[in-house]
């Protein structure tokens, strides 16, 4: 050892100098926006009102884009369903044509898939949408009631009258198909069919007001089942 490195005395360990985190003005833009991305993404960092704000863009672009799905499934339905525009051409020869704008696309609080008013025409719930395939038996199912209404005069606070149409409406939609039972965890090899629109007609019939309960509404099923069940108007047969 010379006496140079014996002055020296023990080596010491080399030390990386201290490291500051950088302002938020002095970062890259491209780190900036793409830690904000992040943020977005995640929800971590975000204030409490950054969050809600989050929450309620995101709401807003799942129901753009419901309405989005649900307004190219109708326009393609209208145009191509061999039952949408059946039920379409029927519904003309009746003297109720059915334009585009009688079929809305909203969200729906409820598990409903749509609906009927007399006064504004077809719902279909945006948000409930499985496939192309559910809207159009949902479409068809409501432009029954629609043809019914326009056809026979229904008179919906009449529980017999609202019972027929709910009947006819599930027998001849395509609503109670074998398929789309068993997906809802119903099958069965013997009267399928009639059990499927016996219990869905009972249950849109105790969702009117003038239903005081279940009971009600199977009797009221009940009394109609046979002669709207045969009653396949405007179809000669089952769809």
């Amino acid at each position: 050892m010379n006496a140079q490195n014996a002055q020296a005395g023990p080596s010491t360990p080399l030390r990386r100098p201290a490291q500051t985190i950088p302002a938020p003005e002095e970062m890259p833009s491209g780190f900036l926006k793409w830690r904000s991305g992040l943020a977005q993404f995640t929800g971590l960092g975000l204030s409490e009102a950054e969050k809600q704000e989050r929450e309620e863009a995101k709401a807003n672009d799942t129901l753009a884009k419901d309405w989005d799905r649900c307004e190219k499934y109708k326009r393609e339905l209208m145009k191509d369903s061999p039952m949408v525009t059946f039920m379409m051409k029927h519904l003309e020869l009746a003297g109720c044509p059915f334009p585009a704008d009688a079929i809305q696309c909203h969200p729906c609080p409820e598990w409903s898939a749509g609906g009927f008013s007399a006064e504004f025409g077809v719902l279909l719930c945006q948000n409930r949408m499985l496939s192309k395939k559910h809207v159009e038996d949902t479409l068809a199912h409501e432009m029954l009631h629609a043809f019914d209404h326009c056809r026979f005069k229904v008179d919906w606070n009449n529980l017999r009258h609202h019972a027929c149409s709910e009947v006819r409406a599930a027998n001849l939609s395509g609503d109670c198909r074998w398929t789309r039972e068993v997906g809802r965890g119903f099958y069965t090899f013997n009267k399928q069919h009639q059990a499927c629109v016996k219990r869905r007609a009972v249950l849109s019939v105790l969702a009117n007001p003038a239903c005081a309960g279940k009971e009600q509404a199977e009797q009221a099923v009940n009394e109609v089942f046979d002669s709207c069940f045969k009653d396949t108007r405007p179809f000669d047969e089952i769809y």
